[in-house]
């Protein structure tokens, strides 16, 4: 079983990411990429220059928790 403090990073989202174009860490907004029957995609999007710096996905299992 996980202890309380490894519970509390299991399931997290990002608010600043490194965006290569701006050459600085970011703010970012979350959009969803994609849908399928097992889990979500989702893209992260550098709120300077629109440009794609990550993915996040998240599993049937992960939504249920939440």
């Amino acid at each position: 079983m996980l202890s309380m403090s490894q519970q509390q990073f299991e399931n997290f989202t990002a608010s600043s990411l490194y965006c290569e174009k701006c050459k600085a860490a970011m703010p970012v907004r979350e959009r969803l990429l994609l849908v399928l029957p097992d889990r979500e995609v989702f893209d992260y999007l550098c709120t300077g220059c629109g440009s794609s710096v990550g993915q996040r996905e998240v599993t049937a299992g992960d939504r249920l928790t939440a």
